[in-house]
């Protein structure tokens, strides 16, 4: 039994000089396989986990339009209808209205009356006015034959005192009553001038209780209502009126293009809301200030023949040419043209960017000829849309992104 347990002992020692077990070499391979695989993956996940945490910076473009027949274009520009001349009409005194001539988009001429107010209270101070007219009228004629009197007497007096029938003393005396008279008569002469005067002025208000059109112009606005209050302090105009013969279009032009606006030159004028039709222009003016925060020149352009079907407000491009549009290039269809920047494949299809916020919108396009470093667009964003230039391969629908200063 000795012998049996010192058999078991001797078995549990540990041969220290023996050489250490060696894995298998498959399980070996194993391991070094998947290292490099999470190495390979953890490497490609940078940049989609980039693209999550992080907003890229990125530059833009736009989808622009090109003029048609090869008429060249220098720079091309967004802005509004504007009216040059305008007016917001208000009454000069406080009151009520009483009767409305016009409506939202009437056509009106200078001096045409557009409301009246209510004139009881001005009426009834016109008549007073006008009575105490008639009572110091009264009161002149009463000192006139006052002094008529007086004079008579004077004179009698006079020559009975130059005769020595009465004393000098009495013709002195009706002679100093006579100048009192014709004060007193002078007086109650002003006091007519002044009364006369009131019924001038009051006349004169009651004038402007009858509000008219300062100008030529189309009604803008919903014009004041009957029983309205005015109050030229606190309330805002009764109406507005625009100039339609004025209306130009403001554009803003970057500094840096502002060289290649000619004056007098030729544009091409298209509206938002008219978008199958296009329209003669020329520069008449550039703005002498810049605008710093924008780094931008206002420019403004007039219709070569203003569309009956134009109106304030409305969203324009123009384009500024180098030489004017004929007929027939006026007549011809214009193209969409996106920026070859600006397209990039995505799983077989070939999309672009485009800018919602700081965010950005995978759109589809469908592409046509090559027109310069571009491509017609035959389907995809509209004129003006904002694009990612060279958007990176990272770039993903709806991610933020940070626009780089130009």
């Amino acid at each position: 039994m000795a012998d049996t347990l010192s058999d078991d002992l001797a078995s549990l020692r540990i041969d220290r000089g023996a050489p250490p077990p060696r894995a298998p070499r498959s399980r070996w391979v194993v391991g070094v396989l998947v290292v490099a695989g999470l190495v390979f993956a953890g490497r490609a996940a940078v940049p989609v986990i980039e693209s999550r945490i992080f907003r890229p910076q990125v530059s833009t473009t736009e989808v622009a339009s090109i003029a048609p027949a090869g008429v060249a274009v220098r720079v091309t520009s967004t802005g509004y209808v504007t009216p040059q001349r305008t007016a917001k009409v208000a009454a000069k005194v406080v009151g009520r209205v009483a009767r409305v001539h016009v409506r939202e988009g009437d056509t009106v001429h200078e001096g045409q009356p557009l409301f009246e107010l209510e004139t009881a209270d001005v009426e009834s101070a016109i008549a007073s006015a006008r009575a105490r007219v008639a009572a110091a009228s009264a009161r002149v004629a009463a000192a006139r034959a006052t002094l008529s009197e007086a004079n008579g007497q004077a004179e009698r007096q006079a020559r009975l005192a130059s005769a020595g029938a009465v004393p000098t003393a009495t013709a002195d005396d009706l002679a100093a009553r006579v100048r009192s008279l014709e004060a007193q008569a002078r007086a109650q002469e002003a006091e007519v001038v002044a009364a006369e005067a009131e019924v001038r002025s009051l006349v004169t208000t009651r004038g402007n209780f009858r509000v008219v059109a300062p100008m030529d112009g189309t009604i803008l606005t919903k014009p004041a209502q009957v029983g309205d209050v005015v109050n030229p302090g606190m309330t805002g105009p009764l109406v507005e009126l625009a100039d339609f013969a004025s209306l130009l279009v403001e554009t803003d032009v970057p500094e840096a293009r502002v060289g290649l606006v000619s004056p007098e030159g030729p544009c091409e004028i298209v509206l938002d809301a008219l978008p199958g039709e296009r329209f003669r222009g020329r520069v008449v003016g550039v703005s002498p200030r810049l605008n710093r925060s924008k780094a931008t020149a206002t420019v403004k352009v007039a219709f070569e023949a203003i569309p009956a079907s134009v109106r304030p407000e409305m969203s324009a491009r123009v384009s500024f040419l180098e030489r004017p549009l004929d007929q027939a290039q006026l007549t011809a269809a214009s193209k969409l043209v996106v920026p070859g920047s600006a397209v990039v494949d995505r799983g077989g299809r070939r999309v672009v960017f485009t800018l919602d916020g700081d965010r950005v919108r995978e759109a589809p396009v469908t592409l046509g000829e090559p027109i310069g470093s571009g491509f017609e667009l035959v389907s995809g964003p509209r004129f003006g849309t904002r694009l990612v230039k060279d958007p990176p391969s990272s770039l993903r629908d709806g991610q933020a992104i940070k626009e780089k200063t130009p």
